[in-house]
């Protein structure tokens, strides 16, 4: 029995949006259902996904919160 989570940061991936859409939640599901079953053989009725969605605030990245390094990075970026 699979049992697979997926962290994902509190934001939308489109402009207006403030977190991941229900149809975006659904495509991960089935996505990472159907890899399971390609790859190890797994029934789609045996694998749980779990879909965490983090705070901003609560994610960090080299060494850094992650609105932090995201706006040193855009800084050095060409």
């Amino acid at each position: 029995m699979p049992i697979v989570t997926i962290q994902v940061t509190r934001e939308g991936t489109r402009p207006g949006t403030t977190a991941v859409t229900a149809e975006e939640k659904a495509r991960l599901i089935e996505g990472v259902s159907h890899l399971l079953l390609d790859v190890l053989g797994k029934p789609l009725d045996s694998t749980f996904v779990v879909i965490e969605e983090v705070e901003p605030d609560n994610w960090g990245w080299g060494g850094l919160p992650v609105q932090a390094y995201r706006k040193q990075r855009a800084a050095k970026a060409p």
